[in-house]
């Protein structure tokens, strides 16, 4: 297949319009539109159909558009593998929780600034089932997610993720109600009356919060639902319940961190691409920085 028509069709994918990929690659919304029957031509299936005003990809259409990204990227790398002196070039799109880009990204972003300016970064941030589903739909390049090992995700075959670190997190509870450390199902027997705070985007800390409540044989009582932690510790210190608070946060005004052990809870992060992407320059290189990031000496 000529790679300039796999070009357009990513392009249309993206845009929905002859015209603005035209106007993108500099050339004729009829060019476009000829290459692309071309294109279906060769492949002896339709891949676009009409959609009002605009066009939309086929199934087949998309199906192509998806793996146009790969074979694209995979170009791009060869002709810059083949160039010792290239250095690598372009924007990696990046969708992480707030944590992970705070600790890890941003230290990152601030020396590629130094050492690669033509390597830029788009930042957004999401929960992981939200980061997920823009790497399905090739809107992003890079996510930085999370899980519990007692609440362990399941990644799609059509990611690979990697380790990155691991923090663990401890119950946050009313400062006047702070109890001796011990086994967490002891701790969390000791708030069972409590009302418990969980995560409003994400359902992972309340897993934990129900498997190790089951352990402890009770069922906790799930009230309030906040994004924020700090949020969180306000209602914490306002009695209104108890919830998981990540120890390196520390605890603030009113508020105590109970820590937990047998089992203890650990958030786990990670880098995840999609499959045979990451050997893209600039993505490798992103890779490489955060890896590189999270091992150096303390």
């Amino acid at each position: 297949m000529d790679l300039r028509r796999l070009e357009m069709l990513l392009e249309l994918s993206r845009r929905g319009s002859m015209r603005e990929v035209a106007e993108e690659l500099h050339t004729t919304t009829s060019t476009v539109s000829q290459q692309i029957a071309t294109l279906a031509r060769e492949v002896g299936t339709p891949l676009v159909e009409p959609d009002g005003r605009r066009v939309r990809l086929t199934p087949a259409g998309q199906r192509l558009a998806d793996h146009a990204v790969t074979i694209l990227a995979a170009v791009d790398a060869a002709r810059l593998d083949l160039d010792p002196r290239a250095d690598p070039v372009g924007t990696v799109r990046v969708a992480g929780f707030g944590t992970a880009i705070r600790r890890s990204l941003m230290p990152v972003l601030h020396a590629l600034a130094g050492t690669h300016p033509a390597v830029r970064l788009q930042i957004r941030e999401h929960e992981p089932y939200e980061a997920y589903d823009l790497l399905r739909r090739d809107d992003i390049d890079l996510a930085l997610a999370y899980d519990y090992d007692l609440a362990p995700a399941r990644f799609d075959p059509l990611f690979e993720a990697r380790p990155l670190w691991q923090a663990p997190w401890h119950l946050g509870v009313p400062a006047a109600e702070a109890t001796l450390r011990g086994r967490a199902t002891e701790v969390f027997r000791r708030f069972a009356g409590h009302d418990w705070i969980v995560n409003s985007r994400n359902t992972a800390d309340e897993d934990v919060v129900r498997m190790v409540a089951s352990m402890a044989g009770f069922e906790p009582r799930v009230v309030h639902q906040v994004d924020s932690l700090d949020l969180v510790q306000e209602l914490v210190a306002a009695g209104l319940g108890v919830a998981l608070l990540p120890e390196a946060m520390g605890a603030r005004g009113g508020v105590a961190i109970v820590r937990l052990r047998d089992p203890e809870v650990l958030l786990r992060s990670y880098t995840v691409t999609r499959r045979g992407r990451a050997s893209w320059p600039p993505l490798r290189l992103v890779l490489d920085r955060l890896e590189a990031h999270t091992n150096r000496p303390a």
